[in-house]
């Protein structure tokens, strides 16, 4: 979605190309608390975005508080989107980072019209919203008691150990509503770790941020995606992340191959020649010319390895429709458990 048609605001003559069009900019921030990183505060005219009905995600509805990502994963498939803004999605979306500083206030607006039917919201699924940056604005708190209040449940996807900072809210919040938390880990060795993802937290410290939300009452789903041919699908690799997973507490994993959409093939294969130049020539097999997926075949091959896997661990989630997502700590009075209200959620989180 352009920005155009969503902000609001005063127009800066010295903003970044893609910006100096439109009249959303409020200002440009750097400081040396993020070296590198240049943020874009923007004024949001809306903050529910609709998925398109062609979508296969299993909800409608999703809120992105940012632009842009400083986790800097060379596999992103969101950096595509920095296309819309002209900005490159490479480096750009790295560290020009696009800030909808109001988002909250909008968010409460929209969410308290009459017409709003409290439909499952999603946060997460374009661009982190715990990232870096979420230290600096803390928008999540204000999206989480705007959606809490009214009723309305919702999952939260990130990489960002941020979370935990907003655990007790999300506690209270699942008490009135239905809310999910899942945690991106793909990578299990730190030097893989750090060259592949280089702005996330370590491994270890997302998994302690699994342990804390466990132990929090909720079931934590670990998004181990993408898995990464020759690289990370290994029986000794998945073994090791599988374990250490099951280690901090995880109810569920839900696992996929490499996507290599447009956008993020040509950042990601410059790091493939940089760092592994010996698995170019497979890489380009798998995923030849304008391919994204990786071929039925590999798929095939990764799903009869990991699935044993994933039953031997007790993380294949086979009963988490019929299970809470969130368990309160038990106390002399029990708080309600909040059921799954919905199976097409369920199969996400």
């Amino acid at each position: 979605m352009r920005w155009q048609g969503q902000q609001l605001g005063t127009i800066d003559e010295a903003a970044l190309s893609g910006l100096d069009s439109t009249d959303d900019l409020v200002r440009s921030v750097t400081t040396p608390d993020f070296a590198g990183v240049t943020f874009h505060e923007v004024m949001a005219r809306s903050a529910l975005n609709r998925v398109p009905s062609t979508s296969e995600m299993p909800f409608d509805w999703t809120v992105n508080p940012y632009r842009g990502c400083s986790h800097a994963c060379v596999y992103c498939f969101a950096r595509g989107s920095h296309a819309y803004l002209d900005l490159d999605t490479g480096r750009d979306f790295d560290s020009q980072i696009i800030v909808k500083a109001n988002i909250a206030e909008v968010l409460r607006a929209e969410v308290r019209r009459g017409s709003w039917g409290r439909e499952h919201v999603a946060l997460g699924t374009n661009t982190d919203p715990y990232q870096r940056a979420e230290g600096r604005y803390r928008l999540m708190p204000g999206i989480i008691d705007a959606l809490a209040e009214s009723g309305t449940p919702f999952s939260v996807l990130t990489k960002g150990t941020l979370l935990r900072r907003d655990l007790p809210q999300l506690v209270a919040a699942a008490s009135v509503v239905d809310v999910s938390i899942a945690m991106s880990i793909a990578i299990f060795d730190d030097d893989l770790q750090k060259s592949v993802e280089p702005g996330t937290p370590s491994t270890h410290a997302r998994l302690d941020t699994v342990r804390a939300a466990t132990d929090a009452g909720f079931r934590v789903t670990v998004f181990m995606m993408p898995i990464m041919p020759h690289l990370t699908d290994s029986m000794p690799a998945l073994q090791n992340a599988l374990s250490r997973i099951r280690e901090a507490g995880a109810a569920r994993v839900i696992y996929g191959a490499m996507h290599l959409r447009p956008g993020v093939k040509p950042w990601f294969m410059a790091w493939l020649r940089r760092e592994h130049p010996e698995l170019v020539s497979s890489y380009l097999g798998l995923y030849p010319g304008a391919s994204a997926q990786a071929p039925k075949q590999y798929r095939q091959w990764l799903s009869r390895r990991v699935r044993p896997l994933l039953r031997a661990y007790k993380l294949d989630g086979s009963a988490e429709e019929e299970t809470a997502r969130f368990r309160p700590r038990q106390t002399s009075t029990p708080s309600r458990v909040i059921q799954t209200k919905s199976a097409a959620a369920a199969r996400l989180f």
